[in-house]
């Protein structure tokens, strides 16, 4: 069974055809990795994938489900159940590391909220960086709070783009 597929997907950015007539699979517990120059769509399929846009053309279905057609969104973003690190990070800069692993979950319980987020400081060991902010944090450790923070809701699929780039070696 196919976990991800996308069929004949185009995308453009104005006049920039990013992606033509793309079809791709993503199997279940496969990890799969794409390589390609900078700018060849990389990044825009990760985007396609998350809900994050629509492609001007095409299907992408999610576990069998069509979650997105012809630049419609039939599931949201935070209905499919994807874990995202950008490549930028993403992290909001006038919250706490807590509250940035937290952000996710805020259709979930006070406590239960903050049982998880501690659960994942611990396992990724930044418990003693949660009071910081991302001003105040390594490229390294800034990278490690964008992967806690797509584990946290325990998402079915993971989706990262350049998420090495900035990690320490160890």
């Amino acid at each position: 069974m196919h976990k991800i597929s996308l069929e004949h997907i185009t995308h453009r950015y104005g006049d920039n055809k990013v992606l033509e007539d793309f079809s791709f699979s993503f199997e279940e517990a496969k990890t799969t990795c794409l390589i390609g120059p900078s700018g060849c769509g990389k990044t825009t399929i990760l985007r396609l994938i998350s809900g994050l846009e629509a492609p001007l053309e095409g299907i992408i279905k999610i576990n069998e489900t069509i979650a997105t057609e012809n630049e419609k969104i039939l599931i949201p973003p935070h209905k499919r159940k994807i874990g995202f690190v950008f490549q930028d990070l993403a992290l909001w800069p006038h919250f706490t590391v807590f509250r940035n692993i937290a952000f996710g979950l805020k259709d979930r319980k006070a406590e239960k909220v903050s049982h998880q987020v501690t659960q994942i400081l611990d396992l990724f060991g930044i418990a003693d960086k949660a009071n910081k902010y991302p001003h105040q944090l390594s490229g390294g450790q800034k990278q490690t709070v964008a992967i806690a923070r797509s584990l946290v809701h325990q998402p079915e699929n993971f989706l990262m783009d350049e998420p090495l780039a900035n990690l320490d070696v160890k």
